[in-house]
């Protein structure tokens, strides 16, 4: 008798998947700084999901449940890191060009390529989010020597941001790839 294969669709498994995701950004948020999967949640979703309108919903749509969900444990006492920050605009535009990172590598999910799409996912990051910084929260002057400066404050923490993308596009297009070869036929996509 031969045994019968589990089959798991394409697109479940990739929601899944981002799903997974927003679920350890809840649990790291606030372990190490900037390190996060959010990049690489933008950027699996960009490079799996056929349909662009779902590539760039989806993982926006985990990201703001997970704002939510950040603000209510911070509103209670239970994390130190608001979900919602007057730089949220930024970093969420930051995230978007991320996704459209991710469609532009669509069909070419090898190695290499998502090395340098999360390298330059974290440093299109870090120069958005830090102008937020820059015009939103008021810590530095609008001028040149203020953002400056600004950019100068972020470097410390612009590793954490750029281990975190690596790591988490290992974890999430490496576990991607073991589970696709198991469940289903690499032509298969959401």
């Amino acid at each position: 008798m031969k045994k019968q294969s589990q089959q798991i669709s394409p697109t479940f498994l990739i929601i899944a998947f981002i799903a997974g995701a927003g679920i350890l950004r809840l649990l790291l948020t606030g372990q190490l700084p900037n390190f996060s999967p959010v990049a690489a949640m933008a950027l699996f979703g960009g490079v799996y999901f056929r349909n662009n309108k779902l590539a760039l919903a989806l993982p926006l749509l985990v990201m703001f449940f997970t704002d939510v969900a950040l603000e209510a444990a911070y509103q209670i006492g239970w994390r130190e890191y608001a979900g919602f920050h007057t730089t949220m605009p930024y970093v969420y535009i930051g995230f978007l060009l991320t996704v459209v990172i991710g469609m532009l590598l669509k069909g070419n999910d090898k190695p290499l390529p998502l090395i340098g799409a999360g390298l330059l996912s974290s440093a299109i990051f870090f120069i958005v989010s830090n102008f937020g910084v820059w015009i939103a929260d008021g810590f530095y002057p609008h001028n040149l020597a203020g953002l400056v400066s600004c950019y100068v404050a972020a470097i410390p923490f612009f590793h954490y941001s750029v281990a975190g993308d690596l790591f988490f596009i290992g974890v999430l297009f490496g576990g991607y790839a073991l589970a696709k070869n198991r469940y289903f036929s690499a032509s298969a996509a959401a």
